[in-house]
C-alpha cells in the first residue's frame, strides 16, 4: 500500500525498536560495533564511518521522500556535492551550471575542481536556448537550482534533463529550496537530487547536513564508496535531529509557503522596492512553470531596492523578527545580504549578486507580525 508524503515522512526508515518497543528508534552514539567473530558482523555494522543504524534510518527516509532507490547522508551539503562530483567527473570533463546558484557550489567547482582539470561554464537556466548553447561534447554534469538562490529563477527540470541526456550528461538538481514536499526532480527526469539538509529538512537551525538521492546503481556505488573512504558522513546525533525535523516537514512547508506569499503580496508596490522576486506572484516570469512542476512556491523570496546598496543594507540591519544571519529554512525568519554573506565568494564573477538585493527566509511566525516587521524596516527608505 502506497502511503502519502506525510505518512512516509514519519514512518519510513523510522520503525519502532524491536527490542524494547520504543516508538522512536534509538540514537546509536557509538563509534564501533562488537563482532560475533572475525568478519562476522551483527546486522552488517562494523565501524561508524561505514554504517550506523541512525544514519541508515535517515537515508531510508530521504530515499522514500524523493522517490529514489539510493540515498546518502553527509556532514554538510557541500560534502554531499563533493562526493557526487568526485563520483561523476574525471579530468577534462565539463560542468554546466546555472548563473544563479548558491555561492559555495560555484566555489567548490571553480576553486577546487578546476585545479583537477574540470572545466566550468555558466548559463541563464531560465532559457533553454542558453542551456543548449552552453552544452559541450565534454559536458558530464548539468547543475540546476530551482528555485534559484537568490534570484528565485525557475528552471524547467524535465526539459533540461532531456537536453543533458542528449549530450550524455547527468542532470543534478539542488532541491534545497523546494524540498521533496514541493518538488520531486527524479520524477521529472533528473538523475540526481542534492540537499543541504541543514535547511528545511532539518528545519530548526540546529543541525548541519547534506544528502544525495538517485536511482542509478552504478553511480550510487561510487558515491557510497566515497562516503565510506573519504568519511564525510553525518554523525548519529546530526542524523537523528534531521530525521526528527523531517517528520514535521509536511506541516511546516504549507505555512512557509503561505507566509511567504502573504509577505510578497504585502511588499509589492512599496515605494522603496524595485522588485519582489517570488514565484508565487503571477507576474513572476517562472510562475506558470513553477505552478506545473511544484506543489507550492516555497518560503524563500528576495527583494531589490530602488535606491541601491545602502537601502538594502539598512533594511537588512533594521528588521527585528527577521534576524540577520546566514542559512535558511528554519522555523524562525532570517534576512540575508547575499552580496557580502552567502554569495561573497562569487563577487566579480558571472554569478555576482546585485548589491541592492536582500534575501528573506520566511519562517513560521504569525504572518501579520512578519509583514509589520518588514514594513517597519522599510520606513524612511525610498
Amino acid at each position: 500500500m502506497a502511503h502519502e508524503f506525510g505518512t512516509r515522512a514519519i514512518h519510513d526508515g523510522q520503525e519502532f525498536d524491536p527490542t524494547t518497543g520504543a516508538v522512536i528508534p534509538p540514537l546509536y552514539l557509538t563509534s564501533t560495533f562488537v563482532q560475533e567473530s572475525i568478519g562476522k558482523l551483527r546486522g552488517g555494522y562494523e565501524y561508524a564511518r561505514g554504517g550506523n543504524p541512525t544514519r541508515d534510518g535517515l537515508q531510508a527516509q530521504l530515499a522514500s521522500l524523493e522517490g529514489g532507490r539510493f540515498a546518502f547522508s553527509f556532514a554538510s551539503g557541500l560534502a554531499a556535492e563533493d562526493a557526487l562530483l568526485r563520483s561523476a567527473l574525471k579530468p577534462g570533463d565539463h560542468v554546466l551550471m546555472a548563473n544563479d546558484v548558491y555561492g559555495g557550489t560555484h566555489r567548490l567547482v571553480n576553486r577546487i575542481y578546476a585545479s583537477w582539470g574540470i572545466e566550468l561554464s555558466v548559463a541563464d537556466f531560465s532559457s533553454l536556448d542558453a542551456i543548449a548553447a552552453g552544452l559541450r561534447p565534454s559536458t558530464r554534469v548539468v547543475w540546476v537550482e530551482t528555485p534559484s538562490n537568490p534570484l528565485m529563477k525557475i528552471t524547467d527540470i524535465a526539459a533540461i534533463a532531456n537536453l543533458a541526456h542528449e549530450q550524455g550528461a547527468i542532470a543534478v538538481v539542488d532541491n534545497t529550496f523546494a524540498t521533496p514536499f514541493l518538488q520531486n526532480p527524479l520524477a521529472l527526469g533528473a538523475d540526481v537530487v542534492v540537499h543541504s539538509t541543514t535547511k528545511y529538512l532539518g528545519g530548526h537551525s540546529d543541525v548541519l547536513g547534506g544528502a544525495v538521492v538517485l536511482n542509478d546503481e552504478e553511480l550510487a556505488e561510487k558515491i557510497g564508496f566515497i562516503q565510506f573512504a573519504a568519511g564525510a558522513v553525518s554523525g548519529p546525533m546530526d542524523a537523528w535531529l534531521t530525521t526528527r525535523g523531517i517528520k514535521t516537514l509536511a506541516l511546516r512547508m504549507p505555512r512557509h509557503c503561505s507566509n511567504a506569499q502573504a509577505l510578497a503580496e504585502a511588499l509589492v508596490g512599496h515605494p522603496a522596492i524595485e522588485s519582489v522576486l517570488y514565484p508565487g506572484l503571477e507576474d513572476h516570469p517562472g510562475h506558470e512553470l513553477a505552478s506545473r512542476q511544484m506543489r507550492g512556491f516555497g518560503g524563500m523570496l528576495s527583494i531589490t531596492f530602488k535606491s541601491g546598496e545602502a537601502a538594502a543594507k539598512k533594511f537588512a540591519e533594521s528588521t527585528k523578527l527577521f534576524q540577520l544571519a546566514e542559512s535558511l529554512g528554519g522555523v524562525e525568519s532570517l534576512v540575508n545580504y547575499p552580496s557580502e554573506m552567502t554569495h561573497a565568494s562569487v563577487r566579480g564573477t558571472e554569478l555576482e549578486v546585485p548589491t541592492n538585493l536582500v534575501r528573506l527566509s520566511v519562517g513560521l511566525e504569525d504572518p501579520k507580525d512578519l509583514i509589520e516587521d518588514a514594513l517597519e524596516a522599510l520606513k524612511g527608505l525610498r
